[in-house]
């Protein structure tokens, strides 16, 4: 049971909570409760335990909103790479992307909300399992996830383009920003661009959003001037899609993902905070900076 259902119970706790750490501690802990349990008398273990990792996700999330809005700047999702481990990171992102845009995006909704949308519209599940799993009417959960899309709008869409363009245009924007040429940063930038930066009050960053291509190119032409010997960027697939990973001196210092909309960045999230970076080792490629 453990290894059948563990890819997609995580998949369920990180989409839930957006915390690689907590998503394997929540699934941990179901596993541990299941043991106590004649596994016998449960003919549909597959809903048993999404409801069970679903109900904890609730309890964490309601739990976790004070915390939230007292965190220091931005918060963003913890990252997930493809290749830090075959187990279960790497098995959530072979089955389907899910950006740090979609998960920061999330944070509109509420608890229950969130959980309708990652189980019908992220694992698939239908409206008779969520019903069950959530303890809601097949009818509430159709009227949720109507509500949640007209809460979402246009945010619910993907806009990046195939992997491949998505990873040239990230990797002309890096080279961009290291040979100052600002220039081509704003040509690669969306107008109303948005730069999100996570430090959690624990490292230095912007404790507040970034508006329009002029004011993030000069942030980020900024922080580039200043770079210190040692601090190289890799480029790395990041919740399923291109990004960054800078290291300074070996040591993981922050993780980059980005929203693009008609070929160019709309958003860019650098999350800077250590607590969220514990789990991230540094990429086996070269750098490209």
């Amino acid at each position: 049971m453990y290894t059948t259902y563990k890819p997609l119970l995580f998949g369920l706790a990180y989409r839930m909570l957006g915390s690689v750490m907590d998503a394997e501690d929540m699934v941990q802990d179901v596993f541990v409760a299941i043991d106590r349990l004649d596994v016998t008398t449960i003919t549909n273990p597959k809903a048993f335990l999404c409801k069970m990792v679903t109900n904890r996700c609730l309890d964490y999330l309601r739990s976790a909103r004070k915390q939230r809005e007292v965190y220091v700047g931005p918060w963003l999702p913890e990252p997930l790479l493809a290749d830090e481990s075959n187990d279960p990171a790497s098995a959530v992102i072979a089955r389907d992307t899910l950006s740090i845009a979609y998960l920061t995006m999330m944070e509109k909704l509420t608890a229950t909300e969130r959980a309708v949308l990652v189980l019908r519209e992220a694992l698939a599940f239908d409206y008779g399992e969520i019903a069950e799993i959530v303890g809601k009417t097949e009818a509430n959960c159709r009227k949720i996830l109507s509500r949640v899309k007209q809460k979402l709008g246009e945010e619910m869409g993907s806009a990046n383009l195939p992997y491949e363009q998505n990873k040239k245009l990230i990797v002309d924007f890096m080279q961009a920003i290291h040979a100052g040429d600002t220039e081509k940063m704003l040509a690669l930038l969306a107008e109303d661009v948005v730069l999100y930066s996570d430090g959690g009050g624990k490292v230095l960053a912007a404790r507040h959003p970034i508006r329009s291509r002029e004011r993030v190119a000069a942030f980020l032409a900024g922080i580039a001037r200043k770079r210190p010997a040692g601090f190289h960027a890799y480029l790395a697939t990041v919740n399923g899609l291109p990004g960054i990973v800078h290291a300074w001196d070996g040591r993981i210092h922050s993780v980059i993902s980005y929203k693009l909309r008609d070929g160019r960045l709309e958003a860019i999230y650098i999350i800077l905070n250590p607590e969220k970076l514990k789990h991230i080792s540094l990429p086996a490629s070269p750098p490209i900076g």
